[in-house]
């Protein structure tokens, strides 16, 4: 295909997929595919070198290979669909990582790939529903639309009404996709040795057994249903969250209330700065409701799973992705907490130690550590805070860094919290998109009343000495840069970051 000209848009390629749209399932074919993203990238660099000694400037050339780049993982991995597409849903954080010009082609990629993978065509529906249902499936539905409405990671949505008048969404799963996963999952298997030159003293295997039994869980959609039934009735009737009943579930399908509403990606790109904190708010308090309340954690946030109602409310979707609450965490969120607000650096040592997340063996460059955390303990001074793609875009490099020195590197990640890491990090994401400015600290600690009482010490002054100088700088750095280039904006109780 000729490329366009500048400023043509660019024509989408037409992707190869197995027939009937389906995903490719092939160990070989899969594997192929994944590792023709690093090839495709150094090519495209290779060719940028002779691009720019026939004077194409250098921030155009460099800015064409990402946006390729980008539409090339948008089109590899949603035609994967599985465990990779789970990763491009993950990727949308470390897009951070990325300066805004070149961090905004991932973005828009990624975001059609939370919602766009392709879709199957409708004589693999029809077959896929008679496998579940039976041949007269279609006698269960007044009326069903054989094009999916939407798609994601193992399955896609169609929209229906049932056969007593409701609205349902009538969720699908991947003919194949169970051995499409499963088949990724080995090759993060295989991989996960490779992270050790990233964190050495991370039980790299335990993380990686911990992640694969999450993507499992989401094929079961036995599960999801009892799982979407347990949200409903915790979410019945309130004021700011709506979780569709369920309506029936067999084999591989999954019938569910249809929710109307604004995809919270349309809020993200278009939506009025108060909205979007709203909105922002709402997401957090449902994620940090949710184990409150079903003794669950709702490990799944990403923008393709919310939609904004007329009348306000959070539409919350998709619950395959639920794990059980560790118990312990409050008391570690408390004990931690604790010790980074009110405690020394060797409070904060040992209370990273007794929870598992420093090796006995190993030593530990605690200042350094505590000054990689400071900006984010910061967060909990002063009740509100203006969250920016700026502030979160900085702490991401910090901690990504790849310098040997990187205090990142002798910290390991007990596996059992690996559905509480995701579910943090996908929300940071989710936050840092909307921009949010409000009471942030609040949401976080309303269900967390160890923390809350540990931000309470600290509002108080009971502290160590010890703590109050080593706070003091920052908290005078903030209340002295209120300046058009700052990172503080206005009022006295909002901090912007």
């Amino acid at each position: 295909m000729p490329e366009p000209r500048q400023g043509e848009p660019r024509r989408p390629r037409r992707r190869r997929t197995e027939p009937d749209g389906l995903p490719p399932t092939r160990t070989a074919v899969r594997n192929a595919k994944i590792t023709a993203l690093p090839v495709a990238y150094a090519a495209r660099r290779v060719g940028g070198i002779g691009r720019r000694a026939f004077g194409t400037a250098s921030r155009d050339v460099e800015l064409d290979i990402q946006a390729r780049t980008a539409q090339h993982m948008f089109e590899v991995l949603g035609e994967l669909k599985g465990c990779a597409a789970k990763l491009g849903q993950v990727l949308a954080l470390y897009e951070l990582a990325l300066p805004p010009e070149l961090g905004e082609p991932y973005r828009e990629a990624l975001s059609r790939l939370q919602d766009s993978v392709p879709a199957m065509l409708p004589g693999a529906v029809a077959d896929a529903m008679a496998t579940s249902l039976g041949p007269d499936w279609r006698n269960l539905f007044a009326e069903f639309e054989p094009r999916a409405a939407a798609a994601a990671s193992v399955g896609q949505v169609h929209r229906a009404t049932w056969s007593d008048g409701r609205r349902v969404a009538v969720k699908l799963m991947y003919p194949g996709a169970r051995e499409a996963v499963r088949s990724d999952l080995e090759q993060i298997r295989r991989m996960a040795p490779l992270a050790k030159v990233f964190a050495p003293d991370a039980d790299t295997r335990g993380l990686a057994e911990e992640f694969a039994a999450c993507i499992i869980e989401e094929l079961d959609y036995t599960k999801e249903a009892a799982t979407q039934r347990i949200f409903a009735a915790a979410f019945a009737d309130d004021p700011d969250f709506v979780v569709p009943d369920v309506v029936a579930q067999q084999g591989d399908v999954l019938v569910g209330e249809w929710l109307d509403g604004i995809p919270l990606n349309r809020i993200i790109a278009s939506g009025a700065p108060a909205e979007r904190s709203r909105v922002g708010l709402l997401v957090t308090r449902f994620v940090m409701s949710s184990f409150a309340r079903t003794g669950l954690v709702y490990t799944d946030p990403h923008p393709g799973n919310f939609r904004i109602l007329r009348d306000g409310r959070l539409g919350v979707v998709d619950f395959g992705a639920c794990s059980p609450f560790p118990l312990e965490f409050p008391v570690l969120a408390g004990d931690i907490g604790d010790a980074a607000l009110n405690g020394t650096d060797a409070d904060l040592e040992t209370a990273l130690r007794r929870h598992g997340f420093v090796r006995p063996e190993r030593d530990l460059d605690i200042a350094a550590l505590v000054t990689m955390i400071a900006p984010i303990r910061d967060l909990f001074h002063q009740r509100e805070v203006h969250l920016t793609q700026a502030f979160l875009r900085k702490q991401v490099q910090r901690v990504i860094e790849p310098r040997l020195s990187n205090v990142g590197r002798q910290l390991t990640a007990p596996p059992q919290y690996i559905p509480i890491g995701r579910t943090i990090l996908a929300t940071i994401g989710v936050l840092g998109q909307l921009e949010v400015q409000g009471a942030l600290r609040d949401e976080l600690t309303a269900r967390l009343p160890e923390l809350a009482a540990a931000v309470e010490r600290f509002q108080l002054g009971e502290g160590t000495a010890a703590t109050v100088r080593r706070l003091r700088p920052a908290l005078t750095d903030a209340s002295s840069a209120a300046t058009p280039a700052s990172t503080i904006s206005s009022g006295p109780s909002t901090s912007r970051w």
